[in-house]
């Protein structure tokens, strides 16, 4: 399957929910410490069938300032969102040239934005993590957020909407707590003690709505059921350092994706004794973004800070190119 070198270490990668060969990435200079980032929409299929092809960018964006995650509107195809560096959300459409984007820019964070989900459910709204401890509900037909959730102590680093409640998402902070919110409520519903250590990233069980995966500075995944959150349900072992993000299949109940500052990216089945699946070293530098196809069952893809975008099916090797 087809490799892409970027322009900037890679912080996240979103596959389309409306084109299955279409692929979003955000990277950012220096390792996102100063200068610029990148919003990058790759279409795979360009990539053709023959050896060292590479997917096409069919929109490239520069910013004055890093881009640490990204998002796919959930009503509008060529609708994308992107976390940046300077506490802004920056809308943009891939269908209109760069001299029109970004169409919206919404500037209401005091420091970094570091995550970002849309509402897989609604489909009319998005959530933004911030380092200024708030989470903020936004719509992208609208100037200024909805409501904004505090209670965190530390950065928020990632919320995650539920696949099956249109109200409730998630966010992971460095506080070590996850958090459950419903956006009627400003307060949260569920406050967790994930981990002893800073919780980097979590992701909702797609066919189960009271499962939720955390992932940590402490290298550990926890799996928990928010019915019971006294212990978590499982917890997988693996990495060799910080876990950056988690995420779990659309297509396959119990399969989980994970990737650290080890340079790996891991499969799990949290339910089997023997809970990983496959380990792949492909990249040479932390991993910092991966995704799983919504259209194609098994569709992998992740990047990481040695400025590579790999796209590969589970069961293969990412760099037999």
């Amino acid at each position: 399957m087809p490799a892409f070198k970027a322009p900037a270490p890679g912080f996240a990668v979103r596959f389309s929910p409306f084109h299955e060969n279409r692929l979003l990435a955000a990277a950012s200079q220096h390792f996102g410490l100063v200068g610029n980032g990148h919003l990058i929409v790759l279409d795979l299929a360009a990539a053709g069938p023959g050896p060292g092809a590479a997917p096409a960018p069919i929109f490239s964006f520069p910013t004055s300032d890093a881009l640490f995650d990204c998002a796919w509107s959930e009503s509008h195809e060529s609708l994308c969102a992107a976390a940046s560096g300077d506490g802004s959300v920056r809308l943009f459409d891939a269908a209109l040239p760069p001299a029109q984007n970004p169409v919206r820019l919404l500037r209401e964070h005091a420091r970094e934005v570091h995550g970002l989900d849309w509402n897989p459910v609604r489909r009319d709204a998005f959530v933004s993590a911030s380092w200024d401890d708030t989470l903020k509900l936004w719509s992208p037909d609208r100037p200024a957020s909805v409501r904004t959730f505090r209670g965190h102590e530390y950065c928020v680093y990632a919320a995650a909407w539920s696949a099956r409640h249109p109200d409730v998402f998630a966010s992971a902070s460095g506080d070590r707590t996850a958090r459950v919110w419903d956006v009627r409520d400003p307060a949260p519903t569920l406050i967790l003690p994930a981990h002893d250590h800073e919780v980097l990233s979590l992701d909702w069980d797609k066919y189960d709505p009271s499962i939720l995966a955390t992932a940590s500075v402490d290298k550990s995944i926890r799996v928990w059921d928010v019915r019971a959150p006294r212990a978590p349900v499982a917890q997988l072992a693996g990495h060799g350092y910080a876990v950056k993000r988690v995420r779990f299949s659309p297509h396959r109940q119990g399969m989980l994706m994970s990737c650290s500052y080890d340079m790996t990216v891991c499969m799990w089945d949290y339910r089997a004794e023997d809970a990983l699946l496959a380990r792949y070293n492909h990249h040479t530098e932390f991993v910092a973004g991966i995704d799983m196809s919504v259209l194609v069952d098994g569709l992998l893809a992740s990047t990481g800070w040695d400025e590579m975008v790999y796209i590969w099916p589970f069961g293969t090797d990412p760099r037999a190119i």
